[in-house]
């Protein structure tokens, strides 16, 4: 296949860079990445989110499918949807590897704000008074959660994204954090 070929997408055979890679043929590789490596990358970073990931995602993929073009079945579907089966599956094991690193950057921003209003709120409260005296006695992850909830008014999901922890553990600091609120407070 030539590079006029891969460029005018109605001649793209894809099968047949599959089979060439397959066959161990590097230009069946390289057509594959003339011919959908924007695309590829374009895809990973809708579901990435970060540039620097997705361009490893793309490299994986190529990777993996230079690996396993031998495994290609065209009965089963077309090579083009098989090229970006492996990158979406490769984009989910990211995904599922490092998803605390995946934040886009506004989720990253208003996580932050929402931990400086939270702070805030806490320094604000007179430094003789009962309820500052308890909630300074709380653990950090306790604290946080209990000014989470009722500063901000966020649910037991929405805290446990704030604070990237599992929903049983965010449960568990809110009803033990109020516990130990009360019986400080009486």
């Amino acid at each position: 296949m030539t590079a006029d070929q891969v460029e005018d997408a109605t001649d793209i055979d894809h099968a047949a860079m599959v089979r060439a890679c397959a066959d161990g043929e590097r230009h069946g590789l390289q057509s594959i990445m003339r011919a959908e490596g924007a695309m590829m990358l374009g895809v990973a970073l809708r579901m990435l989110r970060r540039r620097d990931l997705a361009e490893d995602a793309v490299q994986d993929s190529l990777v993996l499918i230079w690996r396993k073009a031998g495994q290609f079945d065209a009965s089963r579907g077309s090579a083009r949807g098989w090229i970006y089966t492996i990158l979406r599956n490769r984009c989910l094991t990211m995904i599922r590897q490092e998803s605390w690193e995946i934040a886009t950057e506004g989720e990253t921003l208003e996580r932050t704000r929402d931990e400086e209003v939270v702070e805030e709120a806490f320094e604000r409260l007179a430094s003789t008074s009962d309820l500052r005296r308890c909630l300074g006695g709380l653990e950090k992850a306790k604290r946080s959660a209990v000014l989470l909830s009722y500063v901000l008014g966020y649910s037991h999901g929405e805290i446990s994204g704030r604070m990237q922890a599992p929903l049983g553990s965010v449960k568990a600091w809110l009803r033990r954090g109020l516990n130990q609120l009360r019986e400080c407070m009486s």
